[in-house]
């Protein structure tokens, strides 16, 4: 009995000793996960799987290489004493393990793999924000609301942050880790899965385009009707000008958006503008047009960039590849020239909690253009994601802004015809093309408590064209020719 009581005494040292090895080297080697990484709905989805596994006493022979970075790699003729899984708990390493160096990088997981490829999705459903469809899997949201019954634990977004979201560049370094944590524990992370299930966006808000069903055409322009268009060409936002603001909606509040709009046209445009101002600046536009065009970024959310902003808006700024702002015609009348400094918008940013009336989100993809979802669509490999914004076409003869920003200009109905007592002008559709990651990955900038709903995309409008310029739009449209 003694002869067999020292090996398993001298295991259960080793097993200790290592254990203990690895909660010093999770500790100070490990950075925390970031804001980007650990809102992924993409992410989350692999984390699920992951938790659900069952434990098992086998040797851990495929370990979750995407935690274990090369470089934390031990050496190959180190003692096994010395060699740790370093992102493993001490509870999670059996006694009986392998040496780490038995475990090469190139043994990934199965499920590591299939967790990159798009998530499967139904067909779409045109449901009013309120009323999400039903998720394929479970939500981030479910799981917590599982793990725990008390929901005072869940984050809850503020709407008044104290400071304004920042610019995310492709260069932004990982955030830190926070420094402030007792000694000898590790650092909280800076939110969990709860949080983030409060964050969104969630993995029903996204679908592959594929299968989205055919269900857009534009209308048809019959006799009478104007069918030409006018294009103003004023670039992508190369030269960077963005902000939180809203001078249409928020006039004089610095952050009054809590996201950050991308800006073509006029190059002065921020939460002080006015009539007088705008016409006084540059423009990126041609033909000396000084409207200002502004929509919320688009962020790709596989980055670690602006992980401290306090409204959840994570990620590295996509800049769209491709601009198309084009004036077009009504379909069963000729149009008028829109006034000059008239503002309007589209869509509704807090549609995911005011409900679908003033929601307008047309999402596809490229190749797929008569296929239109209010999800956040998953392109196939060789196709671009297309945000479509549509303004309203309707004016009432009188106003250039409203107490709503809606009144004074309306949508016509759906064969084309302007209500009565407006006249139809040009109608604005912004068409905005994006590189997008292929997984769940990717979402707007929006107020926090909208949960980055892909039915909250909007945009903003207002014109600044000299007059000789809308007449030119106006009779190029008026006569069908595109310009």
């Amino acid at each position: 009995m003694k002869h067999m009581k020292r090996p398993l005494v001298s295991l259960s040292a080793l097993a200790l000793a290592a254990g203990t090895l690895t909660t010093v080297t999770f500790t100070v080697a490990r950075p925390a996960p970031a804001y980007a990484d650990h809102c992924d709905p993409a992410e989350q989805g692999r984390n699920q799987r992951q938790n659900q596994e069952p434990p098992t006493d086998a040797p851990a022979e495929s370990p979750p290489a995407q935690d274990q970075p090369a470089q934390d790699q031990p050496a190959q003729d180190q003692p096994a004493q010395e060699q740790p899984a370093q992102d493993q708990p001490a509870q999670d390493q059996p006694a009986q393990n392998p040496p780490a160096q038995d475990r090469p990088a190139q043994d990934q997981p199965a499920q590591d793999q299939a967790a990159d490829a798009p998530p499967a999705a139904g067909s779409l459903v045109q449901a009013a924000p309120t009323q999400p469809p039903t998720a394929p899997e479970e939500s981030a949201d479910q799981q917590a609301a599982q793990n725990s019954t008390d929901s005072s634990r869940r984050r809850q977004p503020t709407q008044a942050p104290s400071q304004a979201p920042t610019q995310a560049t492709t260069d932004a370094p990982p955030a830190d880790t926070p420094t402030d944590a007792p000694p000898g524990q590790t650092p909280a992370p800076p939110q969990d899965e709860q949080e983030c299930a409060d964050l969104g966006p969630f993995s029903e808000d996204f679908i592959d385009i594929r299968q989205v069903q055919r269900n857009f055409q534009d209308v048809r322009t019959r006799r009478g009707g104007s069918g030409g268009t006018f294009t103003s060409r004023c670039g992508r936002n190369e030269n960077g000008h963005r902000n939180p603001d809203n001078f249409i909606v928020a006039p004089g509040v610095s952050n009054g958006a809590h996201h950050i709009h991308d800006y073509v046209g006029n190059l002065s445009t921020d939460a002080f503008s006015t009539d007088q101002s705008l016409a006084a600046a540059g423009t990126t536009c041609a033909l000396g047009d000084r409207s200002t065009y502004f929509w919320p970024v688009l962020r790709d959310r596989t980055s670690d960039a602006n992980a401290q902003d306090p409204d959840g808006n994570v990620g590295t700024i996509l800049r769209a590849r491709q601009v198309s702002l084009q004036f077009r015609g009504n379909p069963v009348a000729r149009v008028t020239a829109m006034p000059r400094f008239i503002r309007m918008i589209t869509g509704d940013a807090k549609a995911a909690t005011n409900g679908g009336a003033n929601a307008l989100a047309k999402w596809t993809c490229t190749g797929f253009t008569n296929r239109i979802t209010t999800k956040y669509p998953l392109c196939p490999q060789g196709s671009l994601l297309v945000r479509i914004l549509d303004f309203p076409s309707c004016w009432d003869g009188q106003n250039t802004d409203s107490a709503n920003h809606r009144t004074h200009v309306l949508f016509p109905d759906a064969g084309g015809a302007c209500p009565s007592d407006t006249r139809p002008i040009p109608q604005l559709r912004m068409t905005l093309v994006y590189s997008t990651p292929r997984t769940a990955s990717f979402a707007l900038d929006a107020f926090p408590e909208q949960r980055h709903n892909p039915v909250t995309d909007h945009a903003d409008f207002a014109n600044v064209m000299p007059d000789r310029l809308m007449r030119f739009a106006v009779d190029c449209i008026n006569r069908g020719r595109r310009c």
